[in-house]
């Protein structure tokens, strides 16, 4: 993110791949998929500006052994820095899917658990306010009150709709932006894929960085943006 100054993002929102061999990862080891996501937040410390918020939406792994890639992820993060405001449990309810992955059929020999939730770990820095005179939020009092709870229920994305084989759903951007930035602040995602977070940022009248290593995605998030009007 070299182009970008020091302290000129307000809020960062992104979804890591997961390394676990989907089309979009690299299949690393977790000591080095751990290494890269360092990089790629500690350049995003910088970047941030004082108070500026980082999100980030995660979900475990595995299952022999189960990966707590959270955990991994708040312990890496609060070493870079990051001053932790919470995490918030996205429950994804019944479009999680079925799955057959039960280990062991009603038995107590091997029961799998089929996990239906992600988290979104929320992270501050340097400080945990952002100053606010002048600028304006465009969350409402009941939007507000929903948003500031720790779990959130809503449904996933459809990959073959957005045509991005992990797309997370406009909703978790938008109610990101809308609870942690103000009118016309500048949002980055250093994982853009199909560029839900910066479609997001548009419909709210706020500025956007992405970034995206695969053309065929760049291309898509450019396709989703102009459809809506939102880019020339």
């Amino acid at each position: 993110m070299e182009e970008l100054p020091d302290r000129s993002v307000h809020l960062m929102i992104t979804s890591p791949p997961y390394n676990v061999s989907k089309e979009y990862d690299e299949d690393l080891a977790l000591e080095e998929y751990r290494s890269l996501l360092r990089s790629v937040f500690r350049e995003t410390y910088r970047v941030l500006v004082e108070g500026g918020r980082a999100c980030i939406n995660v979900a475990n792994v595995g299952r022999k052994p189960y990966i707590p890639l959270h955990a991994y992820i708040i312990e890496d993060m609060l070493d870079l820095g990051y001053l932790m405001r919470g995490e918030i449990i996205w429950n994804k309810a019944s479009s999680a899917g079925p799955s057959t992955a039960w280990g062991s059929w009603r038995s107590a020999s091997n029961p799998t658990l089929r996990d239906v939730h992600e988290y979104i770990l929320v992270f501050s820095k340097e400080s945990f306010g952002r100053v606010g005179k002048g600028k304006r939020s465009t969350v409402g009092r009941d939007e507000f009150l929903e948003l500031t709870k720790s779990i959130w229920t809503f449904g996933a994305e459809s990959a073959r709709r957005v045509g991005h084989p992990a797309p997370f759903p406009l909703e978790l951007p938008r109610r990101l932006i809308q609870l942690y930035s103000f009118k016309n602040d500048i949002v980055l995602d250093p994982f853009a894929g199909s560029g839900t977070t910066c479609l997001a940022a548009r419909q709210l009248s706020r500025h956007f960085v992405g970034y995206e290593k695969k053309r065929l995605y760049v291309r898509l998030a450019e396709r989703r943006l102009k459809k809506e009007g939102l880019v020339d």
